[in-house]
């Protein structure tokens, strides 16, 4: 077994692994326990009571978090020549299309976000073995196969993500930094789990939220309670 660190036993001694966390407790709990140098993602994740093998359970959606996520997003837009402007005028980081469909096609994905419009799908759809597993592929259901692409962008950099529940019936999600404000990363992670109640499947039985947990990179997780989230 490998060796724990102090710092590691000094942030597991905080946390007490019988208690399941109000979201405030386990927001400001996190912060206390993140002990890297550089500014330490926080995330959370959620099991949900889903069979996402079936069509009719899949949950996926978009959320505009009130804060942001405290991440620099790197936008590429996939556009026609008219739009190109509107989308750098809104922050894009790059903006083309048959140039930056080659240039994924040799490898190149340096971005967080693919931003595209519906007349421009026939020539992105082709990436998709390169895109999909990266979870870059635009969708409509995200709002990054838009036509209005400087829309799409401005709700991207100001703190829009998009989530899916995974094979396992998991939803994994960047809901702040470490540096937030406890306050700050309470009212983003609500935000998450409160549209994730909004899109309760009516195939879903049972209970829905199973358990939550949140932490930040390189710390140990701190389970949430799930009847505080969903009161």
């Amino acid at each position: 077994m490998g060796r724990v660190s102090k710092k590691r036993k000094e942030a597991l001694a905080k946390i007490d692994s019988s208690k399941a966390y109000t979201l405030a407790e386990a927001c400001d709990l996190v912060k206390e326990v993140s002990t890297t140098k550089f500014d330490a993602s926080v995330d959370i994740c959620v099991r949900l009571g889903v069979d996402p093998r079936k069509a009719n359970q899949m949950v996926r959606g978009t959320v505009a978090l009130p804060h942001g996520t405290g991440k620099d997003v790197k936008v590429l837009v996939l556009c026609t020549p008219d739009k190109e402007e509107e989308a750098k005028a809104a922050g894009a980081d790059h903006v083309g299309l048959d140039d930056y469909i080659t240039k994924i096609k040799g490898g190149w994905t340096d971005i967080d976000v693919i931003i595209t419009m519906p007349a421009c799908m026939g020539k992105v759809g082709a990436l998709g073995r390169i895109l999909g597993p990266r979870g870059l592929m635009p969708n409509p259901k995200t709002g990054t196969v838009t036509m209005d692409v400087a829309k799409a962008v401005q709700d991207v950099k100001a703190g829009k993500i998009d989530f899916k529940v995974d094979k396992y019936g998991i939803v994994h999600a960047m809901v702040a930094k470490a540096s937030f404000e406890g306050d700050k990363i309470t009212d983003n992670a609500n935000e998450l789990i409160q549209q994730l109640i909004k899109l309760k499947p009516s195939a879903a039985k049972g209970t829905y939220i199973k358990s939550a947990y949140i932490s930040s990179t390189m710390s140990p997780s701190i389970q949430i309670d799930t009847k505080s989230l969903i009161a």
